[in-house]
């Protein structure tokens, strides 16, 4: 079983904000595959699902940025997923807007969902994909994550989806060695 997690933050109010990449992502695949409706467990919404023969998780943290790794900590033991297993979306400031990278491990970076994942799952072996957002040097760091995507943004975004969606779908089925090559 994979558990699948997108960060970001409950309500309206952060939808469309550069640090709900991962909300996105999820929110994407499921309309994409039509996969049907999130139950709500453990302070998260998820959905149950089988793709590609394979009994997958997807989760939305509902605590919000900064307290995501309780949420992620109460799926890993309900449902008994090994940390090998599991993948998390997020934003990344270090990166240009929408450009992707994978990676195995590593540190938070400074992310603070990333952070607290490991905080409460007392590992940072754990494998991430991570969406560029770039960095207005400009604007206050939480003013920028929080922010609203900009139109340029926004017409990019459903490009950024779709390779997305596509790697989560390819996570699913093949080493993540070959996904890291296939799309780093």
């Amino acid at each position: 079983m994979k558990l699948i997690i997108g960060l970001g933050n409950p309500g309206k109010k952060y939808a469309a904000t550069r640090h709900n990449m991962g909300f996105m992502v999820i929110n994407s695949l499921v309309d994409k595959l039509k996969l049907g409706n999130f139950k709500n467990k453990f302070n998260g919404e998820y959905l149950e699902t089988i793709l590609n023969e394979e009994k997958v998780i997807l989760l939305k943290p509902q605590l919000y940025m900064n307290l995501s790794g309780i949420v992620v900590k109460k799926y890993i033991d309900f449902f008994d997923i090994k940390i090998d297993d599991i993948l998390v979306i997020s934003d990344d400031l270090d990166q240009e807007f929408g450009h992707i990278k994978l990676k195995g491990h590593g540190s938070s970076g400074g992310h603070n969902g990333l952070k607290n994942i490991e905080e409460n799952i007392k590992t940072d072996q754990y494998k991430r994909l991570k969406i560029g957002i770039s960095n207005n040097k400009d604007i206050d760091t939480k003013d920028y994550v929080t922010g609203k995507l900009s139109k340029e943004e926004i017409s990019n975004l459903n490009k950024i989806l779709e390779i997305a969606e596509n790697i989560v779908i390819d996570y699913i089925k093949i080493d993540f060695e070959r996904l890291m090559n296939k799309y780093n």
